[in-house]
């Protein structure tokens, strides 16, 4: 038997005691206006809303329940402790007697109020409640050790169900951000007007004659389950219209009762009747895909396109139909569309389904929260109460902003096969070491200029300069794999820009002066991938028109931080590193390839050219 059924059986094991509200508590209103609040306000106030607003004056400091007179009976309840303001419509219940723990009065109202007001009500509806009404209300009374066990025990549910409530509301923002961020990379490229890959209609203009069954008729209050509408037409009606719905059609919102350009994708090919609220956009499915539609329209980008067109200043509010053919669009590849859609339905169903994730486990609760409430403030009926002890063991992995862009690199990367960051992202950059000939020729490893201009790779074998160092200098100007060596200054812009990547961990090393280290701060790059891609056309261009020239060339670590550079993942990058390093190897490893085969036919030659050249001299 648990703690609750301990003293139940202790304090009240023949009933509870129950009492009228008017004999518990003061019940009464407010003085202030809606407009009277303020957004930087003090003290809470309380209005005829789920909504706390703010106000710099208070009317009571005390505990109470504050519940609206009208609007939202029965579904909004505060609990307050403290200094307030309320609406002149807003009732405050305030406990004088000492026998009641307001939190248990709080929940209690939540439980059973709306039920109580609904049998006071004549009509299937309340519109507003009087403070008799409230004051006849019936509220057990158990012992207070009995109301705070209570209290204790639903306040847990309550809380949980709060902490994960927000946590949906940042996976959506989370959605919200990825979502744009994928549509965002797209829009840097080519847009096409939207009525060039796209047929788009509207539906009737006419209100029909609904009936009391037939063909589902939907309109802007739809858009988010149109086969759950209650509303329907004759088969007659429908046979007027010339557009019908079909898979992979979409509905798009264009007049205002809710937000233009919200929209759901068709994916049965029943009958369905639309009216003018709605347009219809039908994607030429070669070339765009529904879904990608959809959340491209959804996106950020596309609100500030669709915008644009907007009639703001109309009567209701709306975007008109051939104006909706002049958004313009990002159109990638196909195959690119159906992976953005793949990730964007991803984070979507986690933060909608009710089924799965968060949303349904937040409904779990709810329900677990409700079925202990109810148990517990129903003991009455038995003097007995049963129950499991139930603990949930929540872990919540906070991500920092690091994850955070590595994520949305990695979902770049997946969609679009790469993603393109400015170097300055990815690298520090430091000037080398300058020192007098004296210091030369004993100490560590240097790595000279010539070392940096002439090979592709260094390794710790390639290293054979020596200089005398500092412990400072050391730790300043130290080498380790994947650094990056570019050439600083010479005689001319050709020769500036040439890249080497470290490759080994080689202790004790520094780097000459005329040349730039380039220290990685991410993991997003394989060294070997960064030996290749600075040795591009591209790269090499993008030096020699950038760099300095006074008396000699020269590039700086800032100008080198701005060029964009192409990031595919990693294992992409091995793969290029795979393919590219065997061409690396045909092309300079002597004992290998074509070097090899070069140098056996120089041999070869200069055999048979000595050979072909070497005459017997006649005899005199």
């Amino acid at each position: 038997m648990s703690k609750i059924d301990d003293l139940i059986q202790e304090f009240c094991s023949d009933g509870v005691e129950y009492k009228p509200i008017k004999k518990l508590a003061e019940v009464g209103t407010g003085s202030s206006n809606g407009n009277e609040a303020q957004e930087d306000g003090k003290y809470p106030f309380f209005i005829r809303s789920q909504t706390v607003k703010r106000k710099n004056e208070w009317e009571y400091d005390e505990e109470a329940i504050i519940i609206p007179g009208e609007g939202g009976i029965g579904e909004i309840y505060h609990y307050v402790n403290g200094k307030y303001a309320i609406h002149q419509r807003v009732y405050r219940i305030h406990f004088t007697d000492n026998s009641v723990d307001v939190k248990f009065a709080y929940h209690y109202f939540r439980a059973f109020f709306k039920n109580f007001i609904m049998r006071k009500a004549v009509s299937a509806t309340v519109k507003s409640i009087r403070k008799p009404m409230i004051e006849e209300f019936m509220l057990p009374v158990p012992p207070l050790e009995v109301q705070r066990k209570i209290v204790h025990i639903l306040d847990s549910f309550t809380l949980l169900t709060a902490e994960l409530t927000a946590e949906l509301t940042a996976r959506k923002k989370q959605y919200s951000f990825y979502r744009d961020t994928l549509i965002q990379k797209e829009c840097k490229s080519e847009k096409v007007k939207l009525n060039t890959v796209c047929e788009i209609y509207d539906g009737t203009h006419q209100t029909p004659k609904y009936t009391n069954g037939g063909i589902p008729f939907v309109s802007v209050e739809n858009i988010d389950d149109l086969y759950g509408t209650q509303k329907f037409i004759s088969t007659e009606a429908y046979a007027k219209y010339k557009i019908k719905p079909r898979i992979g059609d979409v509905f798009m919102t264009r007049i205002t009762a809710g937000i233009i350009g919200k929209c759901t994708v068709v994916e049965r090919n029943d009958d369905l009747a639309y009216y003018v609220s709605l347009a219809l956009l039908r994607p030429n499915a070669d070339i765009l895909d529904s879904k990608y539609l959809k959340y491209y329209l959804e996106s950020g980008w596309g609100r500030r396109e669709l915008s644009k067109w907007i009639l703001w200043d109309a009567t209701p509010t709306k975007i008109n139909k051939d104006d909706i053919g002049r958004v313009l669009i990002s159109v990638p590849p196909l195959d690119t569309q159906k992976r953005l859609v793949q990730v964007i339905e991803h984070f979507d169903v986690i933060c909608t389904d009710l089924n799965i994730g968060l949303p349904a486990e937040i409904e779990a609760r709810q329900k677990q929260y409700e079925y202990y409430r109810d148990l517990l403030l129903t003991f009455a009926e038995t003097g007995s109460t049963l129950m499991t002890d139930r603990q949930t063991d929540r872990q919540t992995d906070r991500q920092t902003d690091r994850q955070t862009e590595l994520s949305t690199i990695k979902l770049i990367q997946y969609v679009f096969g790469y993603v393109t960051l400015p170097m300055g992202s990815l690298f520090d950059f430091r000037n080398g070491l300058s020192k007098g000939k004296d210091f030369f020729g004993s100490g560590i490893p240097f790595i000279r200029y010539t070392d940096v201009y002439n090979n592709r790779f260094l390794k710790g074998e390639d290293i054979t300069a020596l200089v005398e160092c500092t412990p400072a200098e050391i730790e300043k100007l130290g080498v380790h794999r994947g650094d990056v060596f570019f050439t600083r200054t010479s005689e001319t812009a050709e020769d500036v820009g040439w890249s080497s990547v470290m490759l080994d961990d080689i202790g004790d090393c520094v780097f000459n002066g005329f040349t730039i280290k380039a220290t990685p701060k991410t993991n997003y790059l394989l060294p070997e991938y960064c030996a290749f891609c600075f040795a591009t056309e591209d790269f090499r261009k993008y030096v020699t028109s950038h760099c300095a020239f006074t008396t000699r060339a020269s590039l700086t670590g800032k100008t080198i931080a701005e060029y964009q550079l192409v990031i595919p993942s990693i294992e992409k990058q091995q793969e290029i590193v795979n393919v590219l390093n065997k061409f690396h190897s045909l092309c300079n490893d002597l004992s290998a390839g074509l070097p090899a085969e070069i140098e056996a036919r120089q041999e070869q030659y200069e055999y048979y050219r000595d050979k072909l050249l070497s005459f017997k001299e006649l005899p005199k």
